[in-house]
């Protein structure tokens, strides 16, 4: 009888936990479920016999006038309607590009650790307003927080140039990578000159994103990679997606390869500053790049309080409607219409990601070729209703058109 009741007692508290342990995760959006995934396949889906004709024609023009090559997709209200690999994926070896095919996102990586530290900020882990010193006491500069890292206001310098004339002047392996904390401990031991005094301008460079996944790694003590698989992509269902460093890996696993100088002959090999992460470093697809947006709509990965206040400007507007928030850059238009979108260019790579917030719609054009061809999407933005995203279409108060300064 003892047994019985032991018995029937342990088998009770086996299923108040697991009940306990179902209702918490229920009502948890970056749970999966079966229902999400039904979702994301549903909205993937994709007939060419029901294309966009207008979008279909002008890509072949951007194609094949311009200079376009890479991946793009259009998506409006939850639908796509257009999607096209365009021409090589590498020219040396004649590898079509194909939709599935991953990229270097380059700088469009930068809203993802926005998202992160967001994420971050959420969970009470960190503050906006925590010095970087906080986490990194060596740290040369003061009044550095998390909030100037996300905005481009930390006055830093670019540690790309910096490393890069440290690496040669001392030749030093330029194959093998170096990681985000390695850059850390350089900048603490050479205290490189900053470039303006904190929370002065607005000075785009991919030390504050460096920076801040590096502050990722120290928060959560696991490698930016693990943590953005984790609590990013896997929660938004990017199965294709992943960072990769030449600190782990000696030739990045993908087959998309980098073009520079607008010419077929210059393929761009990695070396060692493809090795820090965060301002770069994140690899993924067309598809993949849909189901963020949508993750982000759905409340998966961020509050809605979160997200507006990572799309509100926190600089002087460009021509009176170009501006940064936290991690997006921001065009506000008439009627508070709101378009947050990101450009990336790095070792061959060049891309624009766009997101009307209001209409519902994604543009994603991911290019391995570098050239202006992604200078003259104007009318892809007109036909589909979207502020044209390009700072030298506006006049008005701000930097000069197509400066990153104010």
């Amino acid at each position: 009888m003892k047994h019985r009741f032991l018995l029937a007692s342990i088998l009770f508290a086996t299923f108040s936990l697991v009940s306990c342990l179902s209702s918490e995760t229920k009502g948890d959006p970056k749970v999966r479920t079966k229902e999400d995934d039904k979702t994301d396949s549903l909205l993937l889906v994709y007939d060419s016999s029901k294309e966009d004709k207008y979008v279909a024609e002008f890509m072949q023009r951007l194609h094949t006038r311009s200079g376009f090559n890479g991946n793009v997709l259009v998506a409006k209200k939850g639908r796509i309607i257009y999607q096209k690999a365009l021409g090589w994926a590498d020219y040396l070896h004649r590898d079509s590009l194909k939709t599935a095919s991953e990229f270097e996102l380059a700088s469009v990586s930068k809203p993802f650790t926005g998202t992160a530290i967001m994420q971050l900020v959420e969970q009470g882990k960190l503050s906006l307003d925590d010095d970087v010193k906080k986490f990194y006491p060596d740290f040369p500069y003061d009044g550095i927080t998390v909030r100037l890292l996300l905005s481009h206001r930390s006055g830093m310098m670019n540690y790309v140039y910096f490393i890069d004339e440290i690496w040669r002047k001392e030749k030093r392996d330029m194959k093998k990578g170096v990681s985000n904390q390695e850059v850390m401990k350089i900048i603490a031991e050479r205290k490189p000159n900053p470039y303006a005094k904190p929370d002065t301008r607005f000075h785009y460079n991919n030390s504050n994103y460096m920076v801040l996944a590096a502050i990722v790694e120290k928060v959560t003590g696991k490698l930016y990679a693990d943590y953005m698989m984790e609590h990013v992509f896997k929660p938004a269902g990017m199965k294709n997606t992943h960072v990769y460093s030449t600190t782990v890996y000696p030739k990045i696993p993908v087959d998309v390869v980098g073009h520079d100088r607008n010419s077929w002959r210059y393929s761009v090999a990695q070396n060692f500053l493809d090795g820090p992460v965060g301002d770069k470093g994140i690899y993924s697809t067309i598809h993949d790049l849909l189901l963020f947006d949508h993750a982000l709509r759905k409340g998966r990965l961020l509050k809605k309080v979160t997200l507006d206040s990572a799309y509100k400007g926190r600089n002087k507007p460009v021509n009176g409607h170009f501006n940064y928030g936290y991690g997006w850059r921001i065009f506000d238009g008439e009627g508070n219409r709101k378009v947050v979108y990101h450009t990336g260019w790095w070792h061959g790579f060049r891309h624009i990601y766009v997101r009307d917030i209001d209409k519902d719609i994604v543009i994603i054009l991911l290019g391995n070729k570098v050239n202006g061809s992604l200078l003259h999407l104007d009318d892809l933005y007109k036909h589909l209703g979207v502020p044209v995203i390009r700072k030298g279409a506006y006049s008005g108060a701000g930097s000069a058109p197509g400066s990153d300064e104010d």
